[in-house]
């Protein structure tokens, strides 16, 4: 017997501003989801643990679980927003872009000692290890340096200013992919195969 499951409703574009701030972005983007998907986001359970690394403390990681009630249609509707903010609001930026900026940003900040070509090659390097991050969070970034230091940057500091730019964004895409993995097994179990996939998935689409 084949399962009857209701059409999604009309697509829109998803609201984004990058002058916002983060939460009210964020809380603009999810006041555009559909009504069923804001009710599933809003009812998730929230795990919080410190992250370490071999340079001790290194911030707190989330993780978060939908609640037991997902539908097909939750499941559809997370597909779609998971696809469309990967697609726009998160979409890698331009290597044009994205090496422009970061010749403009090095420029304020010359290197003694070094040739064009060599300059030309380590903004290339910049640009392999940035081109993950949408546009709006590289000027973002770039912006905040300019601004806030005096010396050159490295790549390590600009991909830390990248990710915090982008942060409340990634979040939501990692609550909704959540979602898209579907419903957790009777015995409150994820499906692992289904959760591998589709994170994964997720993942390229944000690098």
């Amino acid at each position: 017997m084949t399962a009857i499951v209701s059409s999604l409703p009309p697509r829109s574009p998803l609201p984004f501003d990058p002058g916002m701030p983060a939460a009210d972005r964020c809380a603009m983007l999810a006041a555009a989801l559909p009504a069923p998907l804001r009710e599933v986001l809003a009812h998730g359970r929230v795990e919080r643990r410190a992250r370490f690394t071999d340079d001790g403390f290194d911030g707190v990681t989330e993780d978060w679980t939908p609640p037991a009630t997902l539908t097909e249609q939750h499941v559809r509707m997370a597909r779609r927003a998971l696809d469309e903010l990967a697609g726009t609001v998160l979409a890698p930026v331009s290597p044009e872009h994205l090496l422009a900026r970061i010749l403009a940003l090095l420029s304020h900040y010359p290197a003694k000692g070094m040739t064009p070509e060599v300059e030309q090659l380590v903004a290339l390097d910049w640009a392999e290890d940035l081109g993950e991050f949408p546009s709006w969070a590289v000027d973002t970034a770039a912006r905040t340096w300019r601004r806030t230091k005096k010396w050159r940057p490295s790549i390590a500091e600009m991909r830390a200013l990248c990710a915090e730019s982008c942060a409340e964004e990634r979040a939501l895409a990692t609550r909704l992919a959540a979602i898209a993995s579907g419903a957790p097994e009777p015995d409150g179990r994820r499906r692992a195969d289904r959760v591998q996939s589709l994170a994964a998935a997720a993942i390229r689409r944000l690098r």
